[in-house]
C-alpha cells in the first residue's frame, strides 16, 4: 500500500491511497465461492449455483462491498502509519477501477488540532457551596402538601389562594380574543400565572358575577394574542373553590410508597432527595462556569469545521428546526461545544483522567432513583449504547471539572438550596 499527502490548511488533509487490484479480485473471487455454496436459487440444487451465475447477478453487489471494505480498512492503516487524528469521517472518491495493477482513492478529511500542554493555574473558579437546611425540607414538605391538595365549591367570594373558574373576552387596538365567543379559564388567586392585574379584580367576587376591567397582560402572558397586550376584557365569574390541605400522617406518607417509618423517616427521605438534586445542581453550575473559563482562555483555537457544522445541526434537530438557517444560528454555540469537548478530551488524555466505574455507577442509580421501576431504568441504559455513552460523557466532564477547579485558583460562594435550585428568585 502507498500513501501520499497533501495539507489543504492547517486541519484539512487530503490523502491519496494505491493498494493492489490483486486484493480486491481475490477477495471478490472468495465471496463469489462462498456464496455459491450457500445461495438457494431457483433452477439450482443448494451448494450446486455456478460461479458464473452468481457473479452475473451478485457480482455488483459483492464487489461494491468488498470495495468499500477495503478502503475503510486501508485508511485506518494509513492515518495510522502517518500519525493523523482524523476529526469526522473522510470524503472518498474512487472510481474503483485497476490502473497499472493498482487501485487509487482519495480521503479528504480534518484532523484534530495539536492543543499542546493546557495549564489551567491561571483559571479564577468560583465553586458554589449550599447546604439543605431543615427549613428547606419543611418547604418542601408544604409542596408536597399542595401537590395533593383537594378542592370544594364554595359561594362566598374569592380568596388567595381559593380557585377561580372563569370565562372571558378581551377587546384591544385592532384585536378581540377569542375572536368570537368567549375563553375559559382557571387560576389560582395570588398565583400570578395568568394576570395579576385580573386576579387583583376577580378578589372578593362569586360565582355568577360579571365585570368589565381595563388589563395591561405581562409580556409573559401563557396566551400568545395578549401577551404584552392592553385590553378591555369582559369577565363572568363560573365558580370558586378552596383548597384542602391533607394532613401529614401516615396514609399521607404511604402515597409515596413508604409503609413504614412515619414522619421521621419521611423526613429524611425528603432530605435524602433534595441533597441529590441540590449536588446535581451544584456540579451543573460549576461545571457550565468552569468550561465557560477553559473556553475563554483558547478564543484562538482552531477546530475542525465540520465537527462544528456537525454539532449545529444536532442542536437545531433537538430544537426542532431543519432548515440550514436555523443550523447556522446554532453555530456559534456550536463551536464553544466543540472547543470544550476538544479541551476537556485533551486535558484527561494529558492528566490521566480515566472514567471513574464507580462515578458511572452512582450516577445511573441516581437517575433511575428518580423512576417507579428503578432497575428497570438502568436495564435500559445497559442495553442502549447511546444512553450509556451520554452518560459517561456527562461523567467525564464532571471529573475533569473537579481536576481543573483543584489545579486553577478558586474560591467559595456560598448560597442558599433556594438561590441553587431557583436563580433569580423564580
Amino acid at each position: 500500500m502507498h500513501v501520499s499527502i497533501e495539507n489543504l490548511g492547517s486541519l484539512g488533509r487530503k490523502l491519496t491511497v494505491r493498494f493492489p487490484a490483486q486484493r480486491l479480485e481475490d477477495t471478490v473471487r472468495s465471496r463469489v465461492q462462498e456464496m455459491g455454496r450457500t445461495a438457494h436459487l431457483k433452477g439450482f440444487r443448494p451448494g450446486k449455483v455456478p460461479a458464473k451465475v452468481i457473479e452475473q447477478r451478485f457480482g455488483a453487489q459483492i464487489r461494491g462491498e468488498a470495495l468499500s471494505e477495503m478502503i475503510g480498512s486501508s485508511f485506518q492503516e494509513a492515518v495510522s502509519q502517518e500519525k493523523l487524528r482524523p476529526a469526522a469521517q473522510p470524503q472518498i472518491a474512487t472510481t474503483g477501477h485497476a490502473e497499472n495493477g493498482e487501485i487509487q482513492y482519495t480521503a479528504t478529511f480534518e484532523v484534530l488540532p495539536e492543543i499542546g500542554k493546557i495549564d489551567v493555574s491561571g483559571l479564577q473558579i468560583v465553586k458554589p457551596v449550599a447546604h439543605v437546611e431543615e427549613t428547606d425540607v419543611d418547604r418542601m414538605l408544604e409542596t408536597l402538601r399542595l401537590q395533593r391538595r383537594t378542592w370544594s365549591t364554595v359561594e362566598r367570594g374569592a380568596q388567595t389562594g381559593d380557585m377561580a373558574q372563569f370565562e372571558y373576552s378581551a377587546q384591544g387596538d385592532g384585536f378581540r380574543h377569542p375572536e368570537d365567543g368567549v375563553d375559559h379559564m382557571a387560576t389560582i388567586m395570588g398565583s400570578g400565572a395568568y394576570s395579576k392585574e385580573l386576579e387583583e379584580q376577580i378578589i372578593g367576587r362569586k360565582a355568577g358575577e360579571e365585570f368589565s376591567a381595563h388589563i395591561d397582560f405581562p409580556s409573559t402572558m401563557r396566551v400568545p394574542a395578549l401577551a404584552g397586550t392592553s385590553a378591555e376584557v369582559s369577565v363572568k365569574i363560573v365558580g370558586v373553590k378552596e383548597p384542602h390541605l391533607p394532613t401529614i400522617d401516615d396514609d399521607f406518607i404511604a402515597t409515596f410508597g413508604m409503609a413504614a417509618g412515619g414522619l421521621a423517616k419521611f423526613r429524611e427521605d425528603v432530605r435524602a432527595n433534595l441533597e441529590r438534586e441540590l449536588a446535581s445542581a451544584l456540579m451543573s453550575r460549576l461545571k457550565i462556569a468552569t468550561i465557560d473559563k477553559l473556553i475563554d482562555a483558547y478564543p484562538e483555537l482552531e477546530v475542525p469545521q465540520a465537527m462544528v457544522e456537525n454539532e449545529a445541526q444536532l442542536l437545531a434537530r433537538r430544537s426542532g428546526a431543519q432548515s440550514q438557517q436555523a443550523t447556522e444560528a446554532y453555530l456559534a454555540q456550536a463551536r464553544r461545544r466543540v472547543v470544550a469537548g476538544l479541551l476537556i478530551g485533551e486535558l484527561a488524555h494529558q492528566n490521566d483522567i480515566h472514567l471513574d466505574s464507580r462515578r458511572i455507577s452512582d450516577a445511573l442509580a441516581t437517575i433511575a432513583s428518580t423512576y417507579e421501576e428503578p432497575a428497570q431504568v438502568i436495564e435500559l441504559y445497559k442495553r442502549d449504547p447511546q444512553l450509556m455513552n451520554a452518560l459517561q460523557n456527562r461523567v467525564m466532564e464532571e471529573q475533569v471539572v473537579e481536576w481543573i477547579t483543584a489545579h486553577a485558583q478558586h474560591s467559595e460562594q456560598t448560597l442558599s438550596f433556594n438561590e441553587v435550585m431557583r436563580p433569580g428568585g423564580a
